[in-house]
């Protein structure tokens, strides 16, 4: 216990020496922050059992990047480790910028062991939590962290000013190594092991064997309010997350704000972030912070609950904590529930500009598939698929090859919509609609205005999934459970203060209905941000064609761009 407060208070001491720094640059327009992240292998001991790990400075969970809207940042990164690495900056829009956007072999070549590059670009017009993670195999089961984008100096947040912060990334643990584990369910043609705990900050909690001094706890004081800034970099798991005896007030979603509203509990998804404020207004005590799987599909998953400690001033460790009621590991309704409160703040200094006209529709079909495969278990492979297309990673990267005009490296005719209309959430489908393999990308004109509906399908089986869309953030303009209706469901759409965000769950045996305005040139990576479908190919990838004007193309690679 001693351990995670040590880890709080430090924390603490960094937010305020940030701030304190603040200060001085209250005149400067823009800063640049300079990080050294040296990727290298470390033991670490979780549930009686230690593992190598890799980690960006043998830190688990990594460093966290701090900076203020306008900034300037520049991370150079290290590969010590035997694996390729590259890291993505989730939710940095990266205007023009993809060489510094990260996923390996769509925006660069990765980092190989022995070399280093330098990831450089701007935070420009966002505010908020946002976080960075290895993209790269499964590398960031333990290759993650935090970005806290401050606002500009003089600008206060849109809710009231918080006492102190706290970062909590929820992620996953396994007793084996990552990367065995995932060539093993690879080479069986089956789903891999599902993890064998939670963690809050890298830690499982007392509930499991071995991890009382791996507990993460937070010290508040009665009557003070605390901004956290949590982040779900599980690999494969929608979580619930709640504080016994305290409501949370949500105020901002994937660092754009939002309409507050309170609630007891929050569903965050693969990929997302939320900010929530938490009032100490309980009788002194120590209360569970906890973390369980959200699961309405017939698919097993890890369901025991990470706890942490949400800890009074001066109360003992001896004393034991509360439990929070956490919604049961299946509750639909909630689920749709709480995503509908989810509104833009839609204000005049953060208007909702969401495009009114649509110059492109496109209607994306999410499969399940299974492929011959004779030296699998049972003879055959499990797909993903976005309109019956399997994405293939290419050996050279997609921006890459875009920029130096490299032929044959993908193809620019993935389908606006499925080949083959059905049913899509009627009964369970088994037979294989034959499934396309290919790198299959789609072109957009600059500035151009799109609407993507995302429909589930009971292709072998019906589920949630995040997807997250590089480069850009989107509206969510509707969501519905069933097949989505051209002609009904826009009309009902929000084209108001629809939330607007960067990862988004499909619900489970439904739709979602998303736009942005195709205004950053460059490829794009878009895909579920389950790491177990997107490596089944559950992943596409938008070309955004350069714009007339001087500053809409994209800029030139750096010197130290990595090959292939």
């Amino acid at each position: 216990m001693a351990a995670g407060m040590d880890f709080s208070s430090q924390k603490s001491l960094l937010m305020i020496l940030f701030g304190f720094l603040g200060l001085f640059s209250f005149t400067a327009e823009a800063a640049t922050k300079k990080y050294q992240f040296d990727i290298q292998v470390k033991n670490v001991s979780r549930l009686c059992h230690a593992k190598p790990i890799v980690t960006v400075n043998g830190r688990f969970p990594g460093p966290t990047i701090y900076v203020r809207e306008g900034d300037r940042v520049q991370v150079n990164v290290t590969n010590h480790a035997k694996y390729n690495m590259s890291i993505h900056w989730h939710g940095i829009k990266q205007y023009r910028n993809g060489w510094a956007d990260g996923p390996a072999y769509i925006t660069q070549c990765p980092i190989q062991t022995g070399s280093s590059y330098t990831y450089d670009f701007n935070v420009t017009g966002q505010r908020g939590t946002l976080w960075w993670h290895a993209h790269i195999l499964w590398l960031r089961a333990t290759v993650y962290g935090a970005i806290v984008i401050m606002p500009k100096p003089g600008t206060p947040f849109p809710f009231p000013q918080p006492a102190r912060e706290f970062e909590i990334l929820l992620g996953e643990w396994w007793h084996n190594d990552v990367e065995a584990v995932e060539t093993q369910g690879n080479q069986m043609g089956l789903p891999p092991n599902m993890s064998d705990a939670h963690t809050i900050n890298g830690k499982p909690g007392p509930l499991f064997p071995c991890s009382e001094k791996h507990t993460y706890a937070m010290e508040v004081e009665q009557g003070k309010t605390y901004l956290l800034r949590i982040i779900n970099a599980a690999l494969d798991d929608e979580l619930f997350f709640a504080i016994a005896g305290h409501n949370m007030t949500v105020v901002e979603v994937d660092a754009v704000y939002t309409k507050p509203f309170t609630t007891q509990a929050i569903l965050i998804a693969p990929g997302q972030t939320t900010n929530v404020l938490v009032k100490a207004n309980q009788l002194a005590g120590r209360y569970f912070v906890a973390t369980r799987t959200f699961m309405d599909a017939p698919i097993p998953v890890d369901n025991k609950s990470a706890t942490a400690i949400f800890q009074y001033k001066g109360i003992p460790n001896t004393v034991l904590p509360i439990l929070p009621s956490l919604p049961a590991a299946n509750d639909t309704r909630f689920a749709l529930s709480y995503n509908k409160k989810l509104r833009s703040l839609n204000s005049p200094l953060y208007p909702a500009n969401v495009p009114l006209q649509v110059d492109r529709n496109l209607f994306y079909t999410i499969g399940l598939a299974k492929n011959s495969c004779p030296t699998c278990v049972n003879g055959t492979r499990l797909l993903a698929s976005l309109n019956n297309v399997s994405f293939v990673m290419p050996q050279t990267a997609l921006l890459q090859a875009h920029y130096f005009n490299i032929k044959g490296v993908y193809r620019t005719d993935f389908p606006d919509k499925p080949s083959t209309t059905f049913n899509y959430t009627g009964a369970p489908l088994t037979a294989n609609l034959g499934t396309l393999t290919g790198t299959r990308i789609s072109k957009l004109p600059f500035n151009s205005t799109v609407e993507l509906v995302l429909q589930d399908t009971n292709l072998l089986t019906v589920e949630s999934h995040p997807f997250h869309l590089h480069g850009y953030n989107f509206f969510v303009v509707g969501t519905g459970i069933g097949n989505f209706d051209p002609a009904k469901d826009p009309p009902k759409y929000n084209l108001v203060d629809p939330i607007e965000r960067n990862t988004v769950g499909v619900p489970t045996g439904g739709w979602t209905a998303i736009r942005f305005r195709a205004d950053n040139p460059g490829v794009w990576f878009m895909h579920c941000h389950l790491e177990l479908h997107t490596g089944w190919g559950l992943k596409t990838a938008f070309l955004v064609e350069d714009g007339p004007g001087q500053d809409q193309s994209v800029v030139p690679p750096p010197k130290d761009l990595p090959t292939c």
